[in-house]
C-alpha cells in the first residue's frame, strides 16, 4: 500500500481533476453527437439514422460497449498522464534535487529510484497504447503522437519560455479524444473545448511557475516568470485566460447549448477571476489555492453542468 501512495504522489494523481472533467465532456459530446446521426443508445435521445455515420465501425455498437469505452477512455486519461507526470520527474530529478521547494519529491528523496520511475514510464505508456487499441482504429493510429505531446514538454523548460503552452496542448487532446473514441471522426466542437484547455492551463501553470522564477533563472531553465518577471507572467497569464473564456463563449455559440451550460460558463469564468484576484507578484502565499482549488473547482463544476446541459437541453 505504501508503493502505491509513493507513486500515485510522484504523478500528482490528484492533478487528473484538471484535464478527466474535459475528458467527460468529449465523451458525452461525442455521445449525443452519435445519438443525433444514427441510433440511441441513451433513452430519451432523439435519433436520425444516417447511414455514413452509422456505418462507422469505429463508433459504439450496443450500450455494453459504450460503458467498455467509457472505461477505457478512463484508462487512457490515467495512463497518458501517469506516462507523462512520472517522465516529467525522471528527466527533472537533477534539478528538482536542488530546488529546495522541490527537493521533498521521491526520487531526490531516494523514495522511487530513477530507474523504477522510468520503468513506470514506459509501461504506462504501453498501456495507453494497448487502451487506445481496443476502443478504436483512429485512436490507436494517433496514441503514439498523443504520447509523444504528453512527453515531449518534460523537454521544453530547457529551451522556450512557451513551455505552459505546450502542457497545455498536452492537456488539451483530453476531449478530442474522449470525442474520437465515441464517434471516430473529428468537429470543429471538441476542438474549440480543447482550445479552451489549451489557454485554461498555460494561464495557471504560468501562475504556479512563479514560485520557481529565481531558481529556473539560476538553472537557464526558460518559463514565463523567468523571461518576463512575475508582473509581467501574470499579464501573459490574464491574457491566456481570457482567450479560454472566449473559446468557452464560441463553443456555447457553436454548440447551441442550453441554460445550464451558460451557468457552468458564469462559474468557470468567475474561477479564473478569482485566481488572479488572489495572486500578487509580491505575495505568493495563496499561489496552491490558485493553482488547485480555483482550478480544480472550474474543471468539475463547469463539466457536469455542460453534461446536464447536454442531456437536459
Amino acid at each position: 500500500m505504501g508503493t502505491i501512495k509513493n507513486y500515485l504522489s510522484l504523478i500528482k494523481f490528484s492533478h487528473t481533476i484538471f484535464a478527466m472533467p474535459f475528458a467527460m465532456i468529449g465523451f458525452f459530446l461525442g455521445l449525443r453527437t452519435f445519438n443525433t446521426y444514427s441510433y440511441a443508445l441513451v433513452p430519451g435521445w432523439h435519433t436520425v439514422i444516417v447511414p455514413e455515420i452509422a456505418s462507422q465501425k469505429a463508433i459504439p455498437t450496443s450500450s455494453w460497449d459504450l460503458v467498455i469505452r467509457f472505461l477505457l477512455v478512463i484508462l487512457c486519461m490515467i495512463f497518458a498522464r501517469s506516462a507523462a507526470m512520472a517522465f516529467n520527474r525522471y528527466l527533472d530529478r537533477h534539478f528538482d534535487a536542488k530546488n529546495p521547494r522541490t527537493a521533498i519529491r521521491e526520487i531526490p528523496k531516494g523514495i522511487i529510484s530513477a530507474n523504477s520511475a522510468l520503468l513506470f514510464v514506459i509501461v504506462s505508456g504501453l498501456l495507453f497504447v494497448v487502451c487506445c487499441f481496443f476502443i478504436n482504429s483512429i485512436c490507436f493510429y494517433l496514441s503514439p503522437v498523443a504520447l509523444f505531446v504528453v512527453l515531449f514538454y518534460s523537454y521544453t523548460k530547457r529551451f522556450t519560455s512557451l513551455c505552459h503552452l505546450v502542457l497545455g496542448l498536452g492537456l488539451s487532446l483530453a476531449p478530442i479524444g474522449a470525442y474520437l473514441a465515441v464517434t471516430g471522426v473529428f468537429s470543429l466542437l471538441p476542438v474549440l473545448f480543447s482550445l479552451t484547455v489549451v489557454f485554461w492551463v498555460s494561464g495557471f501553470d504560468i501562475i504556479y511557475a512563479l514560485q520557481d522564477e529565481e531558481f529556473d533563472k539560476s538553472q537557464q531553465l526558460y518559463s514565463m516568470p523567468s523571461w518576463l518577471g512575475k508582473s509581467k507572467a501574470l499579464h501573459v497569464s490574464e491574457a491566456l485566460h481570457l482567450l479560454s473564456f472566449v473559446c468557452v463563449i464560441a463553443a456555447g455559440l457553436l454548440g447551441q447549448f442550453g441554460i445550464w451550460y451558460w451557468i457552468g460558463v458564469c462559474i468557470f469564468a468567475g474561477m479564473l477571476i478569482y485566481q488572479h484576484s488572489i495572486i500578487n507578484p509580491n505575495d505568493l502565499s495563496k499561489v496552491n489555492l490558485a493553482f488547485m482549488t480555483a482550478n480544480g473547482i472550474a474543471s468539475v463544476v463547469f463539466a457536469v453542468f455542460v453534461i446536464a446541459d447536454l442531456f437536459l437541453h
